[in-house]
């Protein structure tokens, strides 16, 4: 991972986060203005693109990451139980994370948006929670970073 830091007409702003989009893998590209105000600063963490098509196997798509799932319902139980006999918030492991971030992008992906509400945000947070918590060293899309866990967990139990 490094990271890059690009000053440009604000103009060419959008044109440059495109060709960094396209080169690189980009986590957000924070964007400030200069002093003079002619002028911008953009920021972004960047990690280089998969060089081989096979490292797509590492990013699975939602329907291989949740093939073997247990069902929606049947995972807000197992989430809600979990909560109750919990004592307090540093109890809930790895597992309670990384199983609710993929309950949540898996209710994200329903689109059904009016039934519940603003899901994709809850889905990305609940993704970039896990991202922080694990620490893994690369910048990727957090929700495809929850498939590729969640598979990894569900073929490992």
């Amino acid at each position: 991972m490094f990271e890059i830091r690009v000053i440009c007409d604000p103009t060419e702003t959008e044109p440059i986060v495109a060709a960094l989009d396209r080169t690189f893998t980009v986590g957000t590209v924070t964007v400030y203005p200069m002093r003079d105000g002619k002028q911008n600063r953009l920021y972004a963490r960047a990690d280089y693109k998969p060089a081989t098509p096979e490292l797509a196997e590492d990013w699975p798509t939602p329907e291989q990451a949740y093939a073997d799932a247990p069902s929606i319902n049947s995972e807000i139980g197992w989430t809600a139980r979990f909560l109750a006999e919990a004592e307090c918030f540093t109890e809930l492991g790895r597992e309670f994370y990384l199983r609710k971030a993929a309950l949540l992008d898996r209710i994200s992906l329903l689109d059904e948006p009016d039934m519940f509400g603003d899901a994709t945000m809850t889905a990305d947070a609940a993704a970039l929670y896990l991202l922080d918590m694990d620490q893994p060293g690369v910048t990727c899309d957090a929700r495809h970073y929850v498939r590729q866990q969640y598979a990894h967990w569900a073929k490992h139990q």
